[in-house]
């Protein structure tokens, strides 16, 4: 057995509020916990965008009713909701901007970039979707105005290239990697057909295997979870995106038995990471039996999707309790706490309070 800090995802979509058939916040924060994250930050690319502080509010408020574990949320902008920022700057911990094709077609005009990294305010960090096309023109950005940008789910050699070059200039980037990104390949895809479709794609083993031999240079694994339906991802125009909060942690630590990372970067990756730059706080810890083994089956998931891009793959690690301010709150796949339970995190001076 371990004991480990409670973990902190700093990337999940729980698809709440317009689109609650895929996830919601009830199944989502469950998800999390039987995963071993006791915190996680909602991103705003919902059916209806998080851009504006009412539709945070509302947000918020159905949240608070429903979480097991604790969130935050992510803000959001095309460039034409600069006002807001103020109003959301207590309640948010960053801003997301996606540059890329992803899920909801959220993409910022380019030109819009510079202003918007001149509204935000200084104290919050800027996260990019940043592929190799545009992540040079973020550096750049980021170099210029000297706001804290974190670069989610990296997943090329070319683009951790960049960002450790940018790094050692004292540039105040950071960035996380996905397990999927981490674990699987582009020749996972031809298994996995449409349920190996997401943003970033899957890479070469080469891009793999370069980020894995400088992981010191990654700040946080994120599990970027993403639930869609099965008859989604089956679809014509299947959806971007794969469900990780319940396999991030056991894959982690099946690389550890096999000597790729330690508990130690574990926690770095997974608690003190996040912890860091995202300034959050939280009395929480898990306890895990790091050599029992599982097999991913979909249909056991909390997950309200119901499947895994691992199944059928089997992982050392499993979570055995969870402690959140020091109530029990989950036991040998038991949760212990009902919906609204968790805490609503915000910066500023009400983090941590509901």
């Amino acid at each position: 057995m371990i004991t480990l800090p409670g973990l902190i995802d700093s990337h999940v979509h729980f698809r709440t509020p317009g689109q609650t058939h895929k996830e919601n916040f009830i199944t989502g924060t469950k998800a999390a916990i039987a995963g071993g994250f006791t915190a996680v930050i909602d991103m705003p690319n919902n059916k209806i965008p998080i851009t504006k502080s009412q539709i945070l509010n509302e947000k918020m408020k159905i949240a608070k009713k429903q979480i097991l574990c604790d969130v935050g949320f992510h803000f959001g902008s095309l460039g034409d909701n600069l006002s807001e920022f103020d109003r959301v700057k207590k309640e948010v911990f960053g801003l997301k901007l996606f540059l890329n094709q992803t899920t909801g077609n959220f993409i910022i005009d380019k030109k819009s970039l510079l202003k918007i990294y001149d509204a935000w305010p200084k104290s919050l960090p800027i996260l990019v979707h940043a592929e190799e096309n545009v992540i040079d023109l973020v550096i750049k950005v980021c170099r210029e105005t000297k706001k804290k940008t974190h670069v989610c789910h990296v997943s090329s050699k070319e683009e951790l290239q960049k960002i450790i070059k940018a790094k050692k200039k004292g540039i105040k980037i950071t960035c996380g990697v996905t397990p999927h990104h981490l674990f699987l390949t582009e020749e996972d895809v031809r298994k996995l057909k449409s349920y190996g479709m997401m943003k970033p794609t899957l890479k070469t083993k080469a891009d793999v295997d370069f980020i894995w031999k400088n992981l010191k240079y990654v700040d946080c694994i994120e599990s970027d979870h993403a639930p869609h339906t099965t008859s989604e991802k089956r679809s014509n125009q299947p959806p971007f995106g794969v469900p990780n909060l319940e396999t991030t942690l056991s894959l982690l630590l099946t690389a550890c038995s096999e000597g790729k990372l330690s508990i130690k970067d574990i926690v770095r990756l997974c608690h003190d990471g996040p912890a860091k730059i995202f300034g959050i706080s939280q009395n929480a810890k898990i306890i895990a039996d790091e050599n029992e083994e599982w097999t991913v089956r979909g249909s056991e998931l909390q997950t309200k999707c119901k499947w895994s891009p691992f199944e059928g793959r089997t992982l050392k690690g499993k979570i055995k309790k969870v402690y959140i301010r020091n109530k029990l709150v989950f036991e040998n796949g038991k949760f212990l706490v009902k919906p609204g339970f968790g805490h609503l995190q915000r910066k500023g001076p009400t983090l941590n309070r509901a």
